[in-house]
């Protein structure tokens, strides 16, 4: 393998840190204030949006014509520092991983620098892609991953997807990639290993050793 791809949200920190319950609600705000969507068919409009096209964010560009941008820098204007703290274990492992290492996340890059700021892990990466790397086409959709592995130049078969989320690991799977699911460990085909936390990613790399 010569590549790694970390998602960011739930990813390198663990979901009881609450950053994304932040973002969620300022995303239903944005959506009632800003947009000025009812807020009894915020929910509803929101459920039908991840179902239709991946994130709330595809179906607002393009019921309401809203300003990606805008919206991204809305919704992560949330207090990272006050739910996360630098991790030493996570940098460890990090430091430790001999391959090139990205975060590949479905938010925003200046949300993605602030939460690696946070973790005092910024250091360690090569590169941020973000929901704009396919012109807002998130992951689980192909685009993304392929736009990513052609800007790293690495083909998928030299590339690991570290991920929260087994929707976005079959995708990875389905293009060749290796995949590691983090939490709890779901039997499923296209994940090819589960750990605990990110820091663990570093005893697992040895299934894919030559």
């Amino acid at each position: 393998m010569d590549a790694i791809l970390f998602d960011l949200d739930n990813t390198l920190y663990p979901p009881e840190r609450n950053v994304f319950s932040l973002i969620d609600r300022r995303i239903n705000r944005f959506m009632n204030e800003v947009v000025g969507i009812p807020a009894t068919e915020v929910d509803g409009l929101r459920r039908y949006y991840w179902a239709e096209y991946g994130v709330t964010l595809q179906g607002l560009i393009r019921h309401y014509g809203v300003d990606a941008e805008a919206y991204l820098d809305y919704v992560h204007d949330i207090d990272v520092a006050g739910c996360l703290e630098p991790d030493g274990e996570l940098r460890r492992a990090l430091e430790g991983l001999p391959l090139r290492r990205a975060v590949f996340t479905n938010g925003s890059r200046s949300h993605a620098q602030r939460v690696l700021g946070t973790l005092a892990v910024a250091d360690l990466f090569e590169e941020i892609f973000d929901i704009s790397v396919a012109s807002y086409r998130p992951k689980p959709y192909p685009e993304p991953y392929l736009k990513v592995l052609d800007h790293l130049g690495v083909p998928p078969g030299r590339c690991l997807m570290v991920e929260d989320s087994a929707a976005n690991l079959k995708t990875a799977k389905e293009l060749g990639m290796g995949t590691i699911l983090v939490g709890e460990a779901e039997n499923l085909p296209f994940i090819d290993c589960c750990v605990a936390s990110a820091a663990q990613v570093p005893q697992v790399l040895g299934l894919w050793s030559a």
